[in-house]
């Protein structure tokens, strides 16, 4: 057995040229499969499928991950896929082996006093300009939900070139969502006042006047996803807030919030620009986990007797 682990420990280090690091992975990884063949009383050459089933099955019940899991069985079905083609076993006992599907983690949410604390941070050292900007930045993935991506495609004005772009006389934001699908969603208040703000600081600096982007870095140019991120985890910093918060967890906290107090997942789906209303779904979970949290934190039988 260790003779053929070592074999192909070569055979991945010096042919697929694979980091020390991860060869080193693979051979604790089949060494597990050869404890396991020998606690079987079978030779490496002898597995089949079946065992392999009992041995994910056995990783499982002990708690170990569906990632975890579909790692090892990866590696266990390049060692096989080698034994293979130097003609030492028929076939693959790995090849439709899969691992069990790992749970869908939940999408991270600010609570509602997060939220309205970064939404509400002002920084009276800070240049106004960057604060009106970033402020209507965060009002905006906040308040109407739009990915990153809808933000910094919005312009000042609508033109036919134009990917989004504010309508403030009605309260709309109209922007190119994913697979070039065009959507319109609500503006509150808050949002408009930061907006208006933001353009009267905009429109002072002369040289800007024919940059079509609504949101602009100092020296013009339209901001970038990039821009975004850096500046409102920056701004979660200075407001105290201890996750590093990105503009996706804004457009979560917007689902999860609207969910928790209207219920209307048909609606929550529209806003977000969901194709499919399984993806809006998992909100559901998050809303729950909030509710459950709030059970055991204040309900008497949910409170363990010391």
């Amino acid at each position: 057995m260790e003779d053929l682990i070592e074999r192909y420990l070569q055979h991945v280090r010096v042919e697929k040229r694979l980091a020390g690091r991860t060869v080193e992975l693979y051979r604790h990884q089949l060494k597990q499969l050869a404890a396991s063949a020998q606690a079987a009383e079978l030779a490496l050459l002898q597995v089949h499928a079946a065992h392999i089933r009992r041995w994910v099955a056995q990783m499982h019940g002990a708690g170990r991950s569906g990632r975890g899991i579909a790692l090892v069985l990866s590696c266990w079905r390049g060692f096989y896929a080698w034994l293979g083609r130097e003609g030492l076993v028929p076939s693959n006992p790995v090849q439709d082996v899969r691992a069990p599907k790992a749970a869908k983690p939940l999408p991270k949410a600010l609570d509602v006093d997060e939220a309205m604390r970064l939404a509400d941070f002002h920084d009276a050292n800070q240049d106004p300009w960057l604060q009106a900007r970033d402020a209507a930045m965060v009002e905006l993935l906040y308040g109407s939900g739009l990915r990153v991506s809808e933000l910094t495609g919005l312009d000042v004005v609508a033109s036919a070139q134009a990917r989004g772009w504010i309508d403030l006389e009605s309260a709309q934001a109209h922007v190119l969502g994913k697979g070039g699908k065009r959507r319109s969603v609500p503006v509150g208040s808050a949002a408009l006042a930061a907006l208006r703000l933001w353009l009267a600081e905009r429109s002072q600096t002369d040289r800007f006047s024919a940059q079509p982007a609504l949101f602009i870095g100092q020296h013009g140019s339209r901001l970038t996803a990039q821009s975004i991120w850096q500046r409102l985890r920056q701004r979660a910093r200075q407001a105290g807030l201890a996750a590093p918060v990105h503009p996706h967890m804004m457009r979560h906290s917007f689902a999860s919030h609207l969910l928790q107090s209207s219920s209307d997942l048909r609606a929550v789906q529209e806003l977000l620009g969901h194709a499919n209303i399984s993806t809006t779904q998992v909100y559901t979970r998050l809303d729950f986990q909030h509710l459950a949290k709030a059970y055991d934190s204040a309900h008497p039988r949910a409170r363990k007797k010391p």
